[in-house]
């Protein structure tokens, strides 16, 4: 039989690993893998997770009986409140994202600013997204193209990796730097570019 813990203890914080890049970019292949590598339990978390298991009202949005465009802004913001909930509870989270704007980037990262984040980023040449992109054929064309112009000038990373490259060497390459990271990081940085008083 398993035995709760009270939930009145207070848990050392977990650790959370954003993963960023362009739509098609190997994100939550990425994800998994280094899940299997790890030597303490992570967390996948993502967006595709409520679409995977049917979270949204999908058959009244495409109807049009629910604005997608209106509840788009408050899912987001809760998928990102989210992390430091989870986090705070003890749990270590691996979390593939989009982040597409300065404004859903400041947002994040005032959530988790008192926590062990690592940024890392994935690049993909536009070319070999949008090759799989049609590939996948469970995205709208043009996403890919949308993301790659976009994504990567807004955050700043731990670490960049080439989505080219073989996964398992992308994989190798995440879990050493995770574990010889310093201080100031990503966050640290960003954190002072957006309140460069402190």
């Amino acid at each position: 039989m398993i035995v709760d813990q009270p939930l009145t203890i207070n848990p050392v914080p977990g650790k959370i690993i954003v993963i960023n890049g362009p739509s098609s970019a190997g994100k939550t292949t990425l994800a998994l893998a280094l899940q299997k590598q790890f030597d303490i339990p992570f967390i996948r978390f993502s967006f595709d997770l409520f679409l995977d298991h049917k979270a949204f009202p999908m058959e009244q949005i495409r109807n049009g009986t629910f604005s997608w465009d209106s509840m788009r802004p408050s899912v987001f913001r809760g998928i990102h409140q989210c992390l430091p909930a989870l986090a705070t509870a003890g749990n270590s989270i691996i979390f593939d994202h989009i982040i597409e704007t300065k404004a859903w980037l400041h947002n994040l990262i005032s959530l988790v600013s008192e926590l062990d984040v690592f940024f890392v980023g994935v690049h993909c040449s536009l070319h070999e997204l949008e090759r799989r992109e049609q590939q996948r054929g469970d995205r709208r064309t043009g996403e890919a193209r949308q993301d790659f112009e976009t994504v990567h000038s807004i955050t700043s990373y731990d670490l960049e990796l080439n989505c080219e490259n073989a996964l398992e060497e992308n994989v190798a390459i995440l879990i050493q730097a995770w574990k010889s990271r310093k201080r100031p990081s990503a966050l640290d940085k960003m954190l002072q570019e957006m309140n460069p008083q402190h």
